[in-house]
């Protein structure tokens, strides 16, 4: 796995599936092939009283890696990432006594997949319980694992077919690890980012009414 990064693609005064559509047909344009389609989930859940301090844990899975799950521990002063085996969802279940999924919380990035060259693209249509909230675009440069030596090339591709509506300096998650090693939970810190955002918001439209 490349470095990666995420942002929010603005869906201004249209639809979510009118701004997948506009995003596929620039993408396309590229020269990209669209190969297939992922997902990436999220459920919370929160301590019981009976622990003392109010831990909150938040699972992830990547369709990218699905015999992964990824884990993040928010102790309230740190968060701690775990990456485990799919056995991890069924601890979390024989521990719903310690640890209750939050409910109406769920969070959904999911739409189609694209290569071009040695860049990976995913649209995501991003739903809280169901509820559209806004379009996550991710885009992956395969061949490099450091943020610094490769950001200049990825932010003129994303320029390409995002326009001026991608920001000029990286993710605030990826500028604090420029020079680090990039991973897997690298980039589902990222989407818990976005998620949590996302469920403060209000939801967005999904579809049009005629006039």
């Amino acid at each position: 796995m490349g470095v990666t990064v995420l942002t929010q693609f603005p869906i201004d005064n249209r639809s979510g599936t009118q701004t997948i559509e506009i995003l596929n047909k620039r993408i396309m344009a590229l020269g990209a092939s669209q190969q297939g389609q992922f997902l990436v989930d999220c459920e919370t859940y929160s301590s019981s009283a009976s622990l003392g301090h109010q831990r909150t844990v938040h699972v992830l899975h990547n369709s990218e890696q699905p015999a992964t799950v990824f884990s993040l521990l928010d102790t309230g002063t740190k968060i701690i990432p775990l990456v485990t085996d799919g056995l991890f969802d069924l601890l979390m279940m024989k521990m719903s006594s310690f640890y209750q999924c939050k409910k109406q919380t769920k969070a959904e990035s999911k739409g189609p997949r694209y290569e071009i060259g040695d860049f990976c693209v995913k649209l995501g249509s991003v739903t809280v319980s169901s509820n559209f909230k806004g379009i996550l675009v991710e885009v992956e440069y395969k061949p490099c694992v450091v943020p610094s030596m490769c950001w200049d090339l990825m932010m003129e591709f994303m320029q390409g077919f995002l326009g001026s509506s991608i920001p000029t300096t990286p993710p605030p998650f990826v500028q604090n690890r420029m020079q680090d090693i990039y991973s897997p939970i690298d980039t589902i810190q990222q989407y818990l980012e976005h998620f949590t955002n996302f469920r403060k918001s209000q939801p967005a439209p999904m579809m049009m009414r005629p006039q």
